[in-house]
């Protein structure tokens, strides 16, 4: 392809092109040219990037190789800083003029001249070192190359006030953002994260390509599962899609419920072992291993299952869209929000707080109107943890009018924190700093006002001692933590626990406590926002939806699981689908079990684990005549109880110890 570019580049004449459109358009048509070969360069790196991943068949030692590498490490900052000639080195950084005598060079020299490129092959020699760590760092430049032209398309658009608005959706998910290494590499550059993995790619068979996660080489080989996705309908311009399970899986699906009401986690096992994709199983598996302290194989566990779910994606679903849509009250659906919302779990816990977003985002954007893991009280966190502060910032100015942000404490507290937090970037103009610092003081004030509950536990959890004004004041005292309904409690218990972390910092406290004494002095001259936010409390959070309690029984917050009332902690619950919706559309059953009568006695299962054809029942009337036959069937029962153990007594043997001929035994060892 390069070949054949030159080749028409080698074909243009500029003298025509003069005579045709003038000399502005041959300035044009030469601008354009540049621009054409400078995308051209991108691509042909993005494309070697991934062909090196997918085969690495080249050694990384090989000098021709290395040069290769070198070499579009240099053409790729030539097209970064704008020069399409000579590029920078050491020995040009310093004279200034010969880059600029280099650069009107260049532009008079036609582009069939190959003078530039014989420059390069001199000076790459010359900086052999230097490419040598330049190699490094080349994904990372690549992926910053595509930033920068992403931008340039139209992706983010400078809005009158300075503040780079997003012209994308709100809950956009891009694909590079869903990979943790990518954001691990931020922080600890590639050799750090990629030095050990290389060598092992080399030999690894061929996966598939997914999104979400990547194969490992211990996993066992992927074959069909029996799990497919289908289009149902679309409306609007909102496509919804399902899961369905092959008849093969819901065997599987049988014989995994029946390994669950065991009580045994081994048999488990011996299921995944037959079936290692099946992802119900996978789920349940990684509750265990995490409840042992095994966190490795519970995360390896949930990306496994993460990657069954998608190698049956529809070819339609798109994960960056933000319009494909999975309804939650479908059984076969349900898997897939928990091992998204397992995954972020952990990803949070790993240090990778951006990833976990993307994440919750996609988790969200799957059913957005109904939220059925509720991840509206995590968002909030990780975008504070991310240090994405624009984009809560603009959820809550874009949902608040017909979702009430404001009346989740979670979002009444971490709004203002963010705009605290917009309020001390020094990069920013000094308008756009009085205008965060001032809707800061504003919504501090406010989430204050409607949920007075939340300081002291916060100020505990921080370790920080409330002065005595503060202390000593009725409106921030024990009442407001008692008076509160249930449901608040559990919301507020949930925030605190959850985000005390970033209320540590000094700067924040500080800011906090002038809101607080703003606050009381509002409380002391009764502002009329007291009493009404005051009704707002006893009239609303009487009672919680279901999605909140899956919420607080999947973070596993010991918070906000005490406060959970006795009807959530009183059935069982399963990790793999956790508190189902009451309105569940099921697509199939499973088959009723007549093996095990129902009203057995402990006796009766005792013996029944001894020998498994043992029935102290015997056969059921059918007739309906109970009262009559039961001295009868407690005499019948009696005797298939004697018979039995006479029975288990006959098949006892017991083995004789081997006789010794020799009694008095021999006294030579040898």
């Amino acid at each position: 392809m390069e070949s054949g570019l030159r080749g028409q580049q080698q074909g243009l004449n500029w003298e025509e092109l003069d005579a045709l459109g003038g000399s502005g358009g041959a300035e044009q048509c030469k601008l354009g040219q540049e621009r054409a070969e400078a995308s051209y360069v991108l691509l042909c790196l993005h494309l070697i990037h991934l062909f090196a991943q997918i085969t690495n068949e080249e050694p990384e030692d090989d000098p021709s190789f290395r040069e290769e590498r070198v070499d579009a490490r240099l053409r790729e900052q030539d097209v970064a800083e704008g020069n399409s000639g000579v590029p920078v080195t050491e020995e040009t950084e310093g004279d200034g003029q010969r880059d600029g005598e280099d650069a009107d060079q260049q532009d008079q020299t036609p582009m069939s001249s190959n003078k530039p490129r014989k420059k390069k092959k001199k000076r790459k020699t010359k900086k052999a070192s230097a490419g040598e760590t330049l190699e490094d760092n080349d994904l990372e430049d690549i992926d910053s190359l595509l930033e920068k032209i992403e931008d340039t398309n139209g992706l983010s658009q400078q809005t009158q006030s300075g503040i780079i608005a997003d012209s994308r959706p709100l809950l956009y998910v891009e694909h590079r953002n869903l990979n943790p290494e990518n954001e691990l590499k931020r922080y600890f550059g590639a050799r750090a994260v990629l030095g050990d993995q290389r060598p092992r790619q080399r030999q690894r068979q061929y996966v598939r390509s997914t999104w979400l996660t990547a194969p490992k080489n211990t996993w066992p080989r992927y074959s069909k599962t029996g799990i497919a996705m289908q289009l149902v309908e679309t409306r609007r311009g909102v496509q919804y899609f399902t899961f369905e399970h092959h008849r093969e899986y819901q065997q599987v699906q049988f014989k995994f419920l029946d390994a669950v009401e065991s009580m045994d986690p081994n048999n488990i096992v011996l299921l995944l072992q037959m079936n290692p994709y099946h992802v119900d199983s996978l789920l349940q598996l990684s509750d265990v291993c995490r409840m042992q302290e095994d966190q490795e194989m519970a995360r390896d566990l949930i990306e496994r299952a993460l990657y069954s779910l998608e190698c049956a994606f529809h070819p339609v679903f798109s994960l960056t869209s933000g319009s494909c849509r999975l309804d939650y009250r479908r059984p076969e659906n349900r898997a897939f929000y928990l091992a998204l919302f397992k995954h972020l779990m952990f990803l949070e816990k790993r240090g990778c707080p951006r990833t976990a977003l993307e994440f919750c985002k996609l988790i969200l954007s799957l059913d957005p109107e109904n939220d059925p893991l509720c991840v509206l009280l995590l968002i909030d966190f990780l975008s504070l943890r991310a240090r994405e502060y624009g984009f809560l910032t603009r959820m809550f100015q874009e949902w608040e009018s017909h979702r009430n942000l404001s009346q989740l404490p979670n979002f009444a507290f971490s709004v203002p924190l963010a705009y605290f937090f917009l309020s001390q970037q020094e990069e920013r103009s000094e308008l756009e700093l009085s205008q965060a610092r001032e809707r800061a003081a504003r919504l501090i004030q406010l989430a204050l006002i409607m949920f007075p509950s939340v300081l002291m536990p916060l100020l505990d959890h921080c370790s920080v001692q409330a002065d005595a004004r503060v202390t000593s004041h009725s409106f921030f005292g024990l009442n407001a933590q008692i008076s509160q309904p249930p449901a608040l409690n559990q919301l507020t218990s949930l925030y605190v626990g959850r985000t005390h972390s970033l209320w540590k910092d000094p700067a924040v406290m500080a800011w906090l406590e002038t809101n607080v004494h703003e606050v009381l002095c509002k409380v002391d001259a009764r502002d009329p926002l007291v009493e009404e936010c005051e009704h707002k409390r006893k009239m609303r959070y009487q009672s919680a939806p279901r999605n909140i309690y899956r919420h607080v029984i999947l973070s596993e917050m010991k918070e906000a699981t005490a406060a959970l009332p006795l009807e959530v902690t009183s059935q069982p619950v399963m990790g793999f689908d956790p508190l189902p919706p009451l309105d569940s559309i099921i697509s199939y059953t499973r088959p009723e079990r007549t093996n095990h009568p129902s009203n057995e006695s402990t006796l009766s299962l005792f013996f029944r684990s001894l020998l498994p054809n043992f029935n102290l029942q015997g056969d059921i009337r059918h007739d309906g005549d109970e009262e009559a036959g039961a001295g009868q069937d407690l005499n019948q029962g009696v005797n298939r109880l004697m018979a039995a153990m006479r029975d288990m007594l006959a098949n006892i043997q017991f083995q004789e110890p081997p006789r010794d001929d020799n009694p008095e035994g021999d006294a030579d060892w040898d």
